[in-house]
C-alpha cells in the first residue's frame, strides 16, 4: 500500500524525528515542543488519495485551499492573452501536493525567482518566486497553472517537464509551507466556484471548458 506522505517530506520528517527522540530521553518539557512539531511536519506533507472526476469537460483544482479571486485578466508573461484566472490560497494546514487541472501535454515551464510576500496579496502574483506550467489539453485548448511561493514558503517543487504527458488529477509537485496556485483558463471557460469556496486538489471542479 502507498504511504500517504509526499516523498519530498521525508528529509523534513526525519529532521523532526531526531530532536523529538532526544527530547523523549531528556525531559518531558522538551517533548511538549518537539513532538507537536513532528506531528505538524507529518501532517503538512500528507498526500491522501483523491477521487478524480472522470468527465472530459471538467477542470479540477490543482491545490487544496480557498478561492480568493476569480477574474478575467490579460497578462504578458504566461499565456499572453485574455484568460480566466482563478486563484487558490493554501495555508499551512492544507495538503500541499499539487495536481494537474486537466489532461494534456506540458508545452512550457516558466520559472521566475522573486520575493516572498504573503501569497494572498495581489502583488504576490507579480513579485513572488513562482513557477508556471503551460499545457495543451487533450481538447487542444491551452491553459496554465502558476505555483507561487508565499510568506513562509521557500521552495517550489515541480516535477513537470516540457513534452511530459499529465493526466487530470496527477501529482506534479508541491510548495512547502504556505503558498498559492493561480490557474489560467481560456477566457470562454466557465467557472464552477466562487470566491471563498474551499477546494481540494484533484477532486474539486474549478470550471468547465467551452466546447460548444
Amino acid at each position: 500500500m502507498r504511504i500517504p506522505i509526499a516523498r519530498e517530506g521525508y528529509p523534513f520528517i526525519l529532521a523532526a524525528v531526531v530532536p523529538a527522540m532526544i527530547a523523549w530521553f531528556i525531559t518531558p518539557l522538551l517533548e511538549t515542543v518537539f513532538v507537536p512539531l513532528l506531528v505538524f511536519v507529518i501532517a503538512f506533507f500528507r498526500d491522501p488519495e483523491r477521487g478524480i472526476p472522470g468527465d472530459e469537460d471538467s477542470i479540477v483544482s490543482p491545490a487544496d485551499g480557498r478561492v480568493i479571486k476569480i477574474e478575467k485578466v490579460t497578462e504578458d508573461r504566461i499565456l499572453k492573452r485574455e484568460s480566466l484566472r482563478i486563484c487558490i490560497f493554501m495555508n499551512v494546514f492544507n495538503v500541499h501536493v499539487n495536481r494537474a487541472p486537466a489532461s494534456g501535454v506540458v508545452t512550457d515551464i516558466l520559472y521566475n525567482p522573486g520575493k516572498f510576500f504573503n501569497a494572498s496579496l495581489d502583488k504576490a502574483s507579480l513579485m513572488n518566486e513562482q513557477n508556471a506550467v503551460v499545457m495543451k489539453a487533450d481538447n487542444g485548448k491551452t491553459f496554465a497553472f502558476n505555483q507561487i511561493a508565499g510568506l513562509i514558503a521557500r521552495r517550489i517543487v515541480c516535477h513537470a517537464r516540457p513534452a511530459m504527458k499529465l493526466s487530470k488529477g496527477e501529482r506534479f509537485g508541491l510548495i512547502r509551507f504556505g503558498s498559492r496556485v493561480d490557474v489560467y483558463l481560456p477566457a470562454d471557460a466557465r467557472a464552477a466556484v466562487k470566491v471563498g469556496d474551499k477546494v481540494r486538489a484533484g477532486s474539486s471542479i474549478l470550471g468547465y471548458w467551452n466546447v460548444g
